[in-house]
C-alpha cells in the first residue's frame, strides 16, 4: 500500500483516538477509553509501516502537525472549546508547515532510500 495512504490512515486513527479520549471524560466512560486505546494502537502500527518508506522526521512532523490541527478544530466544533485569534493563526501556520513538508518530500526518493536499505 502507498506509504502516504498509510500515513493518512495513521493520522485518522490518531485523531479518532484523541477525540475518543476526550469523550471518555477521564475514563469515566470506559468504552470510549478502550476505543481510544484501540485507535492509538492501530495508529502506531500504521505509522510504523509509513516510516519504512517516508523519512521518519518528515512522516512524524506531518502526522503530528495534521493531528494537532484536526484535533484543535474538532475541539472547537464538537467539544465547544474556545480558540483565540492568535491560536487560530498558529494552527494555520502548523498546517502550512506540514503541507510544505509533504509537497517538498519526493516520494520516489523515499522509495529509493528504502530499496537501498533493503538491498
Amino acid at each position: 500500500m502507498n506509504a502516504w495512504v498509510l500515513l493518512a490512515l495513521a493520522i485518522l486513527c490518531e485523531i479518532a483516538g484523541t477525540s475518543l479520549l476526550k469523550a471518555s471524560q477521564g475514563f469515566a466512560k470506559p468504552l470510549f477509553g478502550v476505543a481510544s486505546m484501540s485507535c492509538y494502537g492501530l495508529c502506531f502500527w500504521l505509522l510504523a509501516f509509513a516510516f519504512t518508506r517516508i523519512p521518519m522526521g518528515i512522516a512524524y512532523a506531518i502526522w503530528s502537525g495534521v493531528g494537532v490541527v484536526a484535533v484543535a478544530v474538532i475541539g472547537w466544533l464538537v467539544f465547544r472549546q474556545s480558540i483565540s485569534l492568535a491560536q487560530a493563526g498558529f494552527i494555520v501556520l502548523t498546517l502550512v508547515g506540514t503541507t510544505g513538508l509533504y509537497l517538498t518530500t519526493p516520494y520516489a526518493e523515499a522509495e529509493k532510500q528504502q530499496a537501498t536499505a533493503e538491498g
